[in-house]
């Protein structure tokens, strides 16, 4: 869509969940946010060996504007040549060779891979123009076979016509961490206090904040002051528990309440270096039934890129505690279906 404005996606190597996470067999286009599923970019692929079920496509192509939105922002994201290479690399690197779904489904399909990777360099020599794919230099190529007999069946009815990838990928517009912009500013003030010493220009009374709990507690001396300071809370309310949502949503599993509250437990007993303010925020909402609005149900979502990580026990790594903070498997894929369901 012209007009909008340009935002060119990369993939940052010093972020584990950058890179294409699995490619999709589909048929008709789907807006997704957060978690790139290019719908939008569907690219025809082609059956060249009906016998052996192997069919050929282009994966990903540079410098092609594709329409995405966030929330009420329109724009057009690109990949350039350099990011294309990069991507199909780690995707052999990864061995993400047997990621494939069906229509960006939550599951992996089996029996599909991709048996063949390369970057066109010379459309008019690659073997792409053999099998009539408009294919531009820089751009990246693959063949899949595919063993499962019902996709098979679904390839040659017409139900799947194209390929669209599914990853992370960093941008100049937002940083993909689930870190809020009110989170970077408290670091950034609790930072200056440390430098200034500001706590002995602090009047007394004063309030501070939990922010994980949105508790608060009128402080009357600077002993109490301290006392809180070192147990992290803050003198300035959390926008998760001041922002007043016209929608708010209440509607997830018992089983996601669970998780959180289970985590959350943990954390309390056994003390947790783990996670994020956000994270732990999160968490307490879940717990405790709070009605989330749809920014959080998509950071929420969004949070399936963790998933490689839930099955680490709570005393190993936080993998396992922050999956089940933020709702567990039930919780971020009740996430993702809300997710659609309020954009339709």
């Amino acid at each position: 869509m012209e007009g909008l404005d340009i935002v060119e996606l990369f993939i940052d190597e010093s972020r584990e969940e950058d890179g294409i996470e699995a490619i999709s067999l589909v048929e008709s286009p789907a807006i997704e946010e957060n978690f790139v599923a290019l719908s939008k970019h569907k690219v025809e692929f082609k059956t060249i060996d009906s016998e052996k079920r192997i069919i050929v496509g282009l994966a990903l192509v540079p410098d092609k504007l594709i329409y995405r939105r966030r929330g009420d922002y329109e724009y057009n994201i690109v990949f350039s040549k350099d990011t294309v290479r990069k991507a199909s690399e780690l995707y052999l690197k990864r061995l993400k060779l047997n990621n494939t779904t069906l229509e960006h489904d939550d599951k992996m399909t089996s029996g599909v891979s991709v048996i063949e990777s390369w970057i066109v360099e010379d459309p008019n020599k690659d073997k792409t123009a053999l099998y009539g794919l408009n294919a531009v230099a820089g751009a990246w190529a693959v063949t899949m076979k595919i063993d499962n007999d019902e996709v098979w069946e679904d390839v040659k009815s017409g139900k799947y016509l194209g390929l669209s990838i599914e990853g992370m990928f960093s941008d100049s517009v937002e940083d993909t961490e689930e870190i809020e912009a009110s989170d970077v500013l408290e670091q950034i003030k609790n930072m200056l206090r440390e430098e200034l010493e500001l706590e002995d220009l602090i009047k007394y009374p004063h309030f501070m904040y939990d922010p994980e709990t949105g508790a608060k507690v009128k402080i009357m001396t600077k002993e109490e002051h301290d006392k809180y300071n070192k147990k992290g809370w803050t003198h300035n309310e959390s926008k998760e528990y001041k922002e007043q949502e016209l929608e708010s949503y209440s509607d997830y599993p018992e089983s996601a309440k669970n998780n959180a509250k289970r985590a959350l437990k943990y954390k309390k007993d056994n003390g947790s270096s783990c996670g994020t303010s956000v994270g732990w925020t999160r968490a307490n909402q879940l717990a405790n039934g709070k009605s989330i609005s749809r920014d959080t149900i998509a950071r929420m979502a969004s949070f399936k890129r963790h998933q490689q990580h839930k099955d680490v026990p709570y005393t190993e790594g936080c993998g396992g505690i922050m999956w089940d903070a933020w709702g567990g498997t039930s919780g971020v894929e009740w996430a993702i279906s809300k997710l659609k369901k309020i954009d339709k």
